[in-house]
C-alpha cells in the first residue's frame, strides 16, 4: 500500500507538471483563480460526506489533492515553495502538536489533546486565541470553531445545562426587541446572539450544528416537494391554496415521515 501510494503520487505530480507546460486552461491558472474552484471542490466533498457515499468521497478527495498539488506546482515556479516543502510542514507541525504520541506528555482525553494543540499554537506564534480562525468560513461553522478555541483555554459553561438559561435569555431578547419596535440593527444583533447561544448549546451535546441544519433543511424540501406532488394530483396549483390546505398536505408528509 506504502509503494503503491508513493507511486501514484509521484505520478500525479508528473501529470500535474504536463498540464501545466501543455495545457491552456492549466497554464493560465493562478492561486487566485484555483481559490473559488477549492472552495466548490470541499463543498462537494462535504455532500458526499453527509451522503456517506465513499465512492464519491474518493473521487472528490482526489480532486482536493488535485488542487494541492497544483497550488504547490504555481509557488514552485515562482520559487516560494513546492510539494516537499508542504508536506514537510505538516508532517513536523503534527509532531510538535502531538507531544503525547511523539514526546513525553501526558493526557488524559481528546479535550486534553485539544486544549494542548491550542497552548502549542500560542507558544509557536499565534498572538490570539482566536487569529487562527478564518475569515471566510461560514458563519455557522465559524461559530463553533470559536467556541472550540476559547474552550480549549478554559472559556466555557462549567456545566453544559447552563447554556440553556442563555438561550432562553437570548430568545427572550429577540422576542421583545422583533415586538417592541422595528430597528433592523437591533433585531438583527439579538437574532445574532441567539443563533450564537444555540450553536454553542449544539456543541455542548456534540451535535454538529450545520449538519444538522442540513438535516433540516433536506426534511423540509422532501415534504415541501411532496406537498407540491399532492397538489398536482388534485388538479390544482399551490398559488390557489389556502395555508390551512396546504398545512393538511404537510401534516400528512410528517405522518408518513416524509
Amino acid at each position: 500500500m506504502k509503494n503503491n501510494a508513493s507511486k501514484e503520487f509521484e505520478r500525479l505530480i508528473e501529470i500535474m507538471d504536463i498540464l501545466r507546460s501543455q495545457c491552456p486552461w492549466d497554464k493560465k491558472q493562478t492561486i487566485e483563480s484555483l481559490r473559488k474552484l477549492t472552495i466548490e471542490e470541499v463543498y462537494e466533498l462535504a455532500d458526499a460526506i453527509d451522503q456517506e457515499q465513499y465512492e464519491e468521497i474518493k473521487k472528490e478527495l482526489g480532486d482536493l489533492l488535485l488542487h494541492i498539488v497544483f497550488y504547490a506546482k504555481i509557488a514552485d515556479e515562482k520559487q516560494q515553495f513546492n510539494i516537499a516543502d508542504v508536506i514537510k510542514s505538516i508532517n513536523q507541525k503534527l509532531i510538535e502538536r502531538h507531544p503525547h504520541v511523539f514526546g513525553d506528555v501526558k493526557v488524559n482525553d481528546a479535550e486534553d489533546v485539544k486544549r494542548n494543540w491550542e497552548e502549542i499554537k500560542l507558544r509557536n506564534g499565534k498572538k490570539r486565541v482566536l487569529d487562527g480562525v478564518p475569515k471566510a468560513l461560514p458563519a455557522i461553522v465559524k461559530a463553533y470553531r470559536i467556541q472550540e478555541k476559547v474552550r480549549g483555554v478554559g472559556f466555557d459553561w462549567d456545566n453544559r445545562e447552563q447554556v440553556w438559561d442563555k438561550v432562553n435569555e437570548e430568545l427572550q431578547e429577540v422576542i421583545q426587541v422583533c415586538i417592541s419596535n422595528n430597528n433592523k440593527q437591533q433585531m438583527e444583533n439579538e437574532i445574532g446572539d441567539l443563533m450564537f447561544s444555540i450553536i454553542n448549546a449544539a456543541r455542548l451535546y456534540d451535535i454538529d450544528p450545520e449538519k444538522a441544519l442540513e438535516v433540516t433543511n433536506q426534511k423540509f424540501i422532501r415534504r415541501f416537494n411532496y406537498l407540491e406532488e399532492q397538489t398536482i394530483l388534485q388538479g390544482k396549483s399551490l398559488h390557489d391554496m389556502t395555508l390551512d390546505e396546504m398545512n393538511k398536505i404537510w401534516e400528512e408528509a410528517k405522518k408518513y415521515d416524509i
